[in-house]
């Protein structure tokens, strides 16, 4: 009797502990497996970030509602009035693949805590708005058949939610501990927890396949919220559960876990080099604003022109990195006219001048980048690009390389650059001769075919 008990004691316990692991668990997979994964994404280097949300009606900054400490009251009036009747992303994808772009990051959820789908956990939805339907169907299908992956946004933070406590980032924020514990009476993290894994199982359920999701964002500490809060192992683990091929970024407050966390993301800066984590480099996306605001920011005039922006993508595959370039659509579901006129431009450079970009990396050690030029290489075909910044007058000097280079041209039209050798007992540089006149694109390209 003594030994029954004990065998199916055992055997409850067994179950229980397989239950607990797979195929929840956290996937190990070798340094290998995680490359061929994210191959795709490492090769794209260009992607799209749509802000978009309650606050485009406002239209002074994503976090208005935060700034203006506004109360769920107060902002009401945008839920109520939400209605973006000229919304087609058709024409939204047709842009990002004219621009270049591979993928796509969608807020499904800003911290707002608006939610631009069809969830059966909240009524601050859109299709308890004017527009009266999931936004985010439609989109993913549009963005599929223009040939882009797709990622969702989704926001850590929620200031609607009932259970949400009041922290340092909350629109409410207070000065004392006794305040923020008179304001917190009452709420429960554990029901907005369950919240975040049933809000994360629809939209990794209910729409295909979703290659990223882009979790927004940790602030451990007094008064702030991490790991704990969020539950963050289960939350990464029920991702990869749903979507085992998913790339998941470093916003978790998983960053000394392993497998915690896919790339890093570097917000609104140029990384000074590849980044590092404990030596080691690792995959990185800096996401990046056409302006100095995510939403929609009517009277935002710090617009970045199309030079600069793709110096940003040059010089980011130039390290070894991504960039996510993000558009904050108007209320009325379209793209700034000034959002368009840049991506019109980007496109126009991508499409002569991509194979610089995709597949991409930095320069392998020996080459020296020439005064206001930015290398990137392809070590499929074994190609390096100069991207000329600064067009040099009439030549251009390549330190240290002669006898690694048997052929260069511009890559816009794949026109001969005429080459002159060093001389016997000179230094091993290359001299090119280029046209007085610079080429009609905005950042010519060098294509370097290598020894």
């Amino acid at each position: 009797m003594q030994n029954k008990t004990f065998i199916t004691a055992f055997m409850m316990i067994s179950l229980l502990i397989i239950s607990q692991i797979s195929p929840a668990q956290l996937t190990k997979e070798t340094e290998a497996q995680k490359i061929l994964r994210m191959k795709w994404w490492t090769d794209a280097r260009f992607g799209m970030f749509i802000h978009w949300g309650l606050y485009a009606m406002p239209a002074r900054h994503e976090w208005v509602k935060n700034r203006e400490r506004m109360t769920n009251e107060q902002y009401q009036k945008y839920f109520e009035m939400f209605d973006p009747d000229l919304y087609n992303p058709k024409e939204w994808a047709k842009m990002a693949r004219e621009a270049g772009m591979k993928y796509v990051v969608l807020t499904a959820k800003h911290h707002e805590g608006f939610c631009l789908f069809d969830s059966k956990f909240t009524d601050y939805k859109s299709t308890n708005t004017p527009v009266k339907k999931d936004l985010i169907k439609e989109f993913v299908e549009a963005y599929r058949a223009e040939g882009l992956k797709v990622g969702f946004y989704y926001s850590l933070i929620d200031w609607h939610h009932p259970d949400y406590t009041i922290d340092s980032r909350h629109p409410q924020r207070q000065e004392s501990d006794d305040e923020y514990a008179k304001l917190n009476k009452g709420k429960d993290m554990n029901k907005y927890r369950e919240y975040m894994k049933n809000q994360v199982r629809e939209l990794l359920t209910n729409y295909g396949e979703i290659s990223i999701i882009w979790f927004d964002f940790s602030f451990p500490g007094k008064n702030g919220k991490g790991r704990n809060d969020w539950d963050s192992e289960n939350l990464l683990k029920l991702a990869r559960s749903l979507q085992p091929g998913i790339i998941v970024d470093d916003r978790l407050d998983l960053r000394d876990v392993e497998g915690g966390w896919d790339f890093t993301t570097p917000e609104q800066y140029k990384v000074a080099k590849w980044p590092e984590v404990n030596g080691k480099r690792v995959p990185w996306e800096t996401c990046q604003t056409f302006s100095g605001s995510w939403g929609y920011y009517r009277d935002e005039t710090t617009w970045k022109s199309p030079a600069q922006l793709l110096e940003l993508l040059i010089e980011s595959v130039s390290k070894g990195g991504n960039l996510l370039l993000n558009v904050g659509p108007t209320a009325r579901g379209t793209f700034d006219h000034r959002a368009q006129e840049r991506l019109e431009a980007m496109g126009e450079w991508m499409k002569v001048n991509s194979r610089s970009v995709y597949g991409c990396t930095e320069a392998p050690a020996g080459f020296t980048a020439p005064a206001n030029t930015l290398l990137t290489y392809n070590p499929t075909t074994n190609r390096l690009y100069i991207h000329l910044l600064a067009y040099p007058l009439g030549r251009l000097t390549l330190t240290n390389m002669a006898d690694k280079i048997k052929y260069v041209q511009f890559l816009h039209d794949a026109s001969e650059i005429s080459m002159s050798a060093p001389r016997e007992g000179e230094k091993n540089d290359l001299s090119l001769s280029l046209p007085v006149l610079k080429p009609p694109v905005e950042i010519p390209v060098l294509e370097v075919f290598l020894k």
